[in-house]
């Protein structure tokens, strides 16, 4: 008789799926023999990696032998110069979710709370789960966080709080008042999480810069990706910024060297590489705007959003629109996971595969 191994994982992890992942163009052009595939399911940048990122990435491959600086010191150094914090502000991760789970690791013990909001990034409950921790799961509001809502279910055993703005899956966001008034009721005992692995795409005037709240809450801290705007998904890499007593707490789990010589290079690079960073804004909007007004065109509802996708409802339960729009070789992202069965989620493409996502949308529809 084999052993039962999953009955021997701590009690968390006995609870977890495993993340679903977007299915990759290669495998879905092999099973369905396809010529032709548009992958619009992981908020990507379309534009693919900057000129500047590619160059520093093949030139340290030159040096693969090598580790890797397990420190950081020129991409903090980098990040210092560009966001005006202290190179001991920072802890550097293997993608942000990395530091996500850092936090949740370092900061937590089985049977404590960690809080977040419905419809939030699927990260949030894998990481609490992950260590035996409670996950809280607050009610959303329109889609979004109700901040006012998760100040209020904060108790004696809530250690970490995660909030996205803008978030995924929804594309919702709060504005600064929303966020000034939440950070004043959190005890600083609790730790908060800013994620704001989209906050480049944002251009609402009254969208809150994390940053600037990090000098009066000590218990903040602010997590950012190289993975969307600046087109390094592939290589993970991503930082959070919090004050120098959290980022020594989160360096001390941190493993050594958990941000690999090309990552570190590429996204040094991509850093001073505005004109990237401007088209790919540049492209977002117009794509964004692009799937709306296609999307209202065919009546279907989607949620307002200011990151890089859009979250729609098919009316119905969502499964086999999915299903059916892989048949025409278009990939986008089922969200039942995340509490919405009747929506998917579709990430802004290049302005021809937003077409050819919508037309794939019509040829369904007339399909029956």
């Amino acid at each position: 008789m084999s052993c039962d191994f999953r009955a021997l994982a701590t009690p968390g992890v006995q609870k977890l799926t495993p993340y679903q992942t977007g299915k990759p163009e290669d495998e879905l052009q092999r099973e369905l023999g396809l010529s032709r595939v548009v992958k619009l399911a992981s908020n990507e940048n379309p534009l693919g990696p900057g000129r500047a990122a590619l160059h520093a990435a093949r030139k340290a491959l030159e040096s693969m032998h090598r580790y890797p600086d397990g420190a950081g010191f020129y991409l903090k150094q980098a990040l210092h110069e560009t966001l005006g914090v202290a190179p001991t502000c920072i802890t550097l991760g293997n993608g942000s979710n990395d530091v996500l789970e850092l936090i949740a690791r370092a900061f937590t013990l089985p049977g404590d709370e960690i809080v977040f909001s419905e419809h939030a990034f699927a990260v949030y409950p894998l990481a609490t789960l992950a260590c035996s921790a409670v996950p809280v799961a607050v009610p959303a509001r329109l889609f979004g966080h109700d901040l006012e809502a998760m100040a209020a279910a904060v108790t004696e055993r809530t250690r970490v709080i995660f909030v996205a703005n803008p978030n995924n899956p929804t594309g919702t966001w709060f504005h600064r008042h929303a966020l000034e008034s939440f950070l004043e009721q959190v005890p600083e005992r609790v730790v908060v999480v800013l994620d704001e692995a989209y906050f480049e795409y944002v251009q609402e005037t009254d969208y809150p810069n994390g940053l600037d709240y990090l000098s009066r809450f000590p218990n903040l801290v602010v997590t950012r990706t190289f993975s969307k705007i600046h087109g390094l998904a592939g290589l993970r890499i991503g930082y959070g910024i919090s004050s120098e007593a959290i980022a020594d707490v989160l360096n001390r789990v941190r493993q050594p060297f958990n941000a690999n010589a090309p990552a570190l290079a590429a996204a040094q690079a991509a850093l001073a590489d505005e004109s990237y960073v401007r088209d790919s804004r540049d492209l977002n909007t117009a794509g964004l705007a692009q799937l709306a007004e296609g999307l209202q065109a065919r009546d279907l509802h989607f949620i307002p959003s200011v990151a890089n996708f859009l979250c729609f409802d098919c009316g119905a339960p969502a499964e086999p629109l999915y299903r059916q729009l892989l048949a025409k070789g278009i990939i986008v992202r089922p969200v039942a996971g995340y509490g919405l069965p009747n929506h998917l989620r579709v990430s802004v493409g290049l302005a021809e595969e937003n077409a050819a996502f919508l037309a794939a949308l019509d040829e369904v529809c007339a399909d029956g």
